[in-house]
Formats: structure tokens, sequence, C-alpha cells
């Protein structure tokens, strides 16, 4: 047998603690910052720089044409080197990496002017968007930065209370200065029609703007009159397909800072630039669609020493972990120790989900799969893979639920005698199994055998689609998920599951009723309530992936290309996090049960299941592998799709994929996370 390993093995990398990937409160970002920062204007010269630097650099790309996609490379997160204060590089960016931006232009030149060629600074116009804040000063002083370097300036302030120096500053190297509230040295008050009017003859040929109207301090959606100075902005298209490029100082005003809402208009960004470490709306939906390529630049500021709110492991980090899950098989590695997938997936009115979640696990790295199905869903099965085991027994870890008709109530009833023993006893609880009570299951006459009872002992268990549908009735009954149970909703389901799980609290607790919309509108809320209410670790399904475990920070993962929502698609991920999850209980199993023996464990037994119990190191290697799946199925999507690596979810070209294409991609997408792996991630 092969070399025994700790599951303490399973290393996070930096990303964890690092302010580079990890997100906290805004009031504990200005509370570290403030006796940093206090009577000098150092850091906020060099926040000036940086925006500066990422102005040039956009500069030199060039607007994209109306209909024209931009496919920046990856990764879509990408560490800075620390600002410095000396002065602005003025020389052209270096040729793109695979953590800079690809080039993209193709403006006619009536429509783009002096800023139709990348490269070309003289002239370029630029628009500054300023607030109040230290956000607003930072804009001014890099806008006079570019007006020193040639550009066109322009600002509009949508406040009476300009920063008083960096304003003078601005003024002083050429910037062009109209706005509501701003006093002009002649004693003329600039209203908000003529700020307004200056956005628009802005929009005649185009440009750059940088985005600086509110910073971490603000609350709540853009107040009306800076919400009119960027409208026209807005009408003028989504990124990819307007005739200007947008850098977001920070963040994307008018964002929730620390949850991701949006409750109001903002300008999508095609590149944020934000200072010391990562908020929560540049990870969190829905505010992370709008925020294009992140960029946090280290300033030399300290950041929070709390848990953070929100994590995003960059794609280096994310191969660790799926390399320590499911790594490169060594010469004493047999099926068993590589992980055995249980999966009780189709039905007759959804035969092909077992076969998408099969293909899923299988080409993710799965030793062996078992099937608990119908005999047509087993035909479909084995016809497609062969390999697959159509006959319960020992598993690593349960995948249940993809294509199980909520109606069948014979499949129904065999998923609850599954799922039961898996559980804990809630709180107070005295319902629950005991060991003797799980030998036998009573599954079905074709899925009899002693999986549930090896489940009983703590295996991982992805809970998707069919077994969602009956899991309020599980754990309204006294039971409880524990974080190694992963469930899978997407945002009607999530819909479905806490309204029935919130039926009992009081009003006050639940001020209105879950229904789609508020999930879309508010998941950050939606999946750690989630994962209050059941225990479990839940993965909240969207373009940008959300992972909640109690007592943990939300990890957020990019899902791919726009292509991946189609049919099937998440069956496959069903698979893929079945194959990482037996990956990670192999591992563990082998450290607790195993480290004497060479023989295979029993094909038909509980031995060599998680004996060892529940313990903090394997919740942190769920949590980590998860994430790692997640990514695995996305890149798998986008080199399915024919779409760049870290590309956005629109506006990034590609075909129409289908979820085999995606099963069928994931041995490209792990051999690109393991290339990342080797890049230093920072």
């Amino acid at each position: 047998m092969g070399q025994v390993s700790d599951l303490n093995d399973f290393t996070r990398s930096d990303d964890v603690i690092d302010p580079m990937t990890c997100a906290w409160p805004a009031q504990e970002i200005a509370a570290a910052e403030a006796p940093v920062t206090a009577g000098t204007d150092r850091y906020m010269r060099a926040a000036a720089h940086a925006v500066a630097r990422a102005a040039l650099r956009e500069l030199r790309q060039g607007p994209t044409a109306p209909g024209a996609a931009v496919a920046p490379a990856r990764p879509a997160y990408a560490p800075s080197a620390p600002a410095s204060p000396a002065g602005v590089p003025g020389s052209p960016a270096s040729p793109a990496s695979p953590g800079s931006p690809a080039t993209s232009s193709g403006v006619s030149a009536d429509r783009a002017g002096a800023y139709v060629s990348p490269g070309w600074i003289s002239g370029a116009p630029v628009l500054l968007l300023v607030g109040g804040g230290h956000n607003g000063a930072d804009t001014l002083l890099a806008g006079g930065l570019l007006a020193h370097n040639g550009c066109a300036v322009t600002a509009v302030l949508a406040t009476e209370h300009p920063h008083p120096v960096a304003l003078e500053e601005a003024r002083s190297h050429g910037v062009i200065i109209h706005g509501a509230g701003y006093r002009s040295d002649d004693g003329a008050d600039w209203d908000g029609a003529e700020a307004i009017a200056a956005v628009e003859a802005f929009l005649v040929h185009g440009g750059l703007v940088l985005d600086g109207l509110t910073g971490i301090g603000a609350t709540g959606p853009l107040r009306s009159d800076a919400a009119a100075l960027i409208a026209p902005l807005i009408a003028a298209g989504s990124p990819g397909r307007r005739p200007l490029r947008v850098v977001a100082v920070d963040l994307p005003s008018g964002t929730g800072v620390d949850d991701g809402t949006v409750d109001g208009p903002v300008l999508a960004a095609d590149r944020t630039i934000t200072f010391t470490c990562l908020k929560g709306c540049l990870c969190l939906s829905p505010a992370r669609h709008l925020c294009g390529v992140v960029e946090v630049v280290p300033l030399g500021l300290p950041a929070p020493t709390s848990q953070p709110i929100a994590r995003r492991p960059v794609d280096g980090a994310l191969g660790d972990y799926l390399s320590q899950a499911v790594p490169e098989p060594g010469t004493d590695d047999h099926k068993y120790t590589r992980g055995v997938v249980g999966l009780w997936a189709g039905s007759e009115t959804y035969p092909g989900a077992a076969v998408l979640a099969a293909n899923g696990a299988v080409r993710a790295g799965a030793g062996m799969v078992r099937l608990a199905a119908p005999r047509r869903v087993e035909d479909l099965v084995l016809a497609a893979r062969p390999e697959v085991v159509p006959a319960v027994g020992r598993s690593q870890a349960l995948v249940l639920g993809p294509g199980i008709d909520p109606d069948d109530t014979a499949r129904t009833e065999e998923l609850r005698d599954v799922l039961s023993p898996t559980f804990a006893p809630a709180r107070g609880s005295r319902s629950g199994h005991d060991a003797d009570d799980t030998d036998d299951a009573g599954v079905g006459e074709r899925t009899t055998g002693s999986a549930a009872s090896a489940a009983a002992v703590g295996l991982p268990a992805v809970i998707d689609a069919g077994a969602l549908s009956i899991l309020a009735e599980l754990l309204t009954g006294g039971l409880r998920c524990t974080p190694l149970h992963v469930l899978t909703p997407h945002a009607g389901e999530a819909a479905t599951l806490l309204t029935a799980l919130t039926g009992a609290e009081t009003p006050a607790q639940t001020p209105r009723g879950w229904d789609r919309d508020r999930v879309e509108a508010h998941p950050a809320r939606a999946v750690r309530e989630l994962s209050r209410l059941t225990g479990a670790t839940v993965l909240l399904k969207g373009a940008t992936t959300l992972i909640a475990v109690p007592d943990h920070p939300l990890v957020s993962v990019d899902c791919g290309p726009g292509w991946m929502a189609t049919a099937g698609s998440g069956d496959v991920l069903a698979g893929v996090l079945g194959a990482v999850l037996a990956g990670v209980a192999a591992r563990w199993e082998r450290r607790t049960t195993h480290a004497a023996t060479d023989a295979p464990p029993d094909a038909d037994s509980a031995s060599g299941t998680l004996a060892g119990g529940l313990q903090a190191p394997m919740v942190d290697a769920v949590l980590d592998s998860v994430a790692a799946g997640v990514r695995l199925h996305a890149l798998a999507g986008a080199y399915a799709a024919a779409v760049p690596q870290g590309a956005g979810i629109v506006g990034a070209g590609g075909h129409p994929v289908a979820a085999l294409d995606i099963a069928s991609s994931l041995g490209p997408a792990r051999l690109e996370l393991n290339w990342l792996q080797a890049v230093p991630h920072h």
C-alpha cells in the first residue's frame, strides 16, 4: 500500500490568511489603517500612483468596439507589486503574460479619436468620477498624474466637499473640473446638468473612466446626483461592448461593500484597483460580476487580524488543494486508495443525469464509481462508462440525488434510508441512529448493502437535486447535517429549502420569505443562513459560487463562462465533487485505519470508513477540496467552450457546449491547474 498520509498534510497555501485573497469588514479595515494613515498623505499618493499605472495600462490596451469581445487572460485576480510614490512609469507595458490582461482594440478612428491606438497616450481622453472621500482624492491625484503624462483629463464632481489638496493639485496639472457644488475661482457654480453634459461630451469619442465616487465608508445605493452622472455611461453598454473602459478605484461605486449586494445603479468596471486587501463586494455576487479583473495593491498598510468574512483562493492555491485531494497516483496506489464514489443518481424521468455524474466522477480522478440506480439507468451508464460498478458497496464519498425525480416515491425512500444514518442528532435532540440500526439500511432490492452503515460513521456526501427535496423533512425531524455533507443548491432550490427550514422561526428573524429573486439578490446572506440552519457545507451555485461552512469565512470561486449554463452541467459538477471528496476521505481513512496493512479493504464492508470521527483538519480539507472541484469544473467548461481562462461570464466569446463536453474537458482543466500550481501565487 502507498504511503500513509496525515490529513494535516492537506496544507493550505498562504492565501488562507493573505490580504491579497481575503476580505474583511470595511469598519475593521478602516480601524486597522487609521493609526498609520493619520497625519500623512503618503498612502493616498501611493494609491494614486497605483491607479495611474493601471489607467496607463488600460489606455495602451485601448477600448473595445461595440459587439467585440474582451478576453482578459488568467487569473481574474492579480495581486500587484507594492505601490511606490516615486512616479508613474511611462514605458509601454510588458508583453502579455498569464497574469496580465490580453490586448484588445478595434474602434474606428471617427469613434475613438486620439484613443484609437493602444500605446497612444498623448491626448487620450480620461474622465474622473469624483466623490468626497479618500477614493475621490485618489482619483483626482491619479488624474493629475495622467494629465502630466499627456492625457486630456476631465473631472466631474458629485460632492460639495472634494479633497481640497487633491483638487488643486489636479487643476495645477491641467485637469478640467466640472460638477455640482464646486465653486470656481470666478465664483461661478457648476450644477449637475453641466456635469452630466460633460459626461455626455466625453462619450462622443469614448476613452477611459476612473470611478472614484464612493469607497468603503459608503453604504446603500448611490445618491441621486452620483447616479445621474453614471447613467449615460451605463447606457453606453456593458464591458467589452462599449466605447470606453472603466477602472474602479477600490470598488465599483454603489456596491454593498461587505455583502456584495447591488441596490441601485452601478457602473460595471473592466478592472478594479483595490488596496491592502480584498473587500466583500470584490468576492461576493452580485457585485463581483461588476468588478472585472481585480488587482490588489499592497500599500504597506496593516490588514485586520480578525477572521475574514470571505476568501477567494487564486487558481494556483486551488491547484494545490486539488493535487492534495486527488494526487497523482503512486506506484503502490490502487482503486481503493484513490477514492471510491457511491452514486445514487438517475430515474426513469431523468436517466441521463447518472451518465453525466458518473462521467464527472471518473474524469475527475475517482478510483472507482459504484452506481445505485434502476435497470434502465444502469444500462445507459454502463454503455457510456463500462468501468462503473452497478452495485452498492464500500465507498469513501457519496453523491446523492442527481436526476432523481422527487415524485418517484420508491426512489426518494431509498434516498431517505441512505441519508438518515449519515446525519448527527440535532443539538438537544435524542433522535438519530446508533451503529446497530445502520447495518441494514433497507435501501431497496437493487441497492442493498452496507454503504449506509459506512456513511453513518462520517463519509462525505454530496446532496444534490432530488436529495435536496427531502432534506428539510429529515432535518426538521431531529437530525442535523455535518460539514461533511455538501449541499449543492441553485438559487431556486436554496429558496425552497430556506423557506422550509425557517418556517418555525419568528417573523423578526425572517422579515419576509425566501424566493429565488431574494436569494439571487442576497446570496451571501442566503448561503450563510442555509449553512447555519443545516450545519452543512453549502455550495450555492451561480456565476460566482459561494461556499459556506459554519464558523468559517465564505469561499468565493468563479464558475466559468456563461455557456456552462446548460442542462446537466450541475450533474457533472456533482460527480466532480464526489471524486475530490472521495480522495480526501481515502487519505483520511488510510491514516486512521490502514496504517499497518497491505491488504485492500473489503469491497462490501464498512472497514476503512472514517472511524476517527469528524475533526477540524477534515472539515478544512473538505472546504478546500470542494472549492478546487468547483474551479476544475469551471476551467473544464472554459476549455470546452474555447474561452480563454480567466475570461468573464459574458463578452468572452467561445461557443455553446453540452454537459458531456464539460466532463470530457476535465483532463485538460486538471493540467491547467497543475501548471498554475507551479506558478508563484503572488
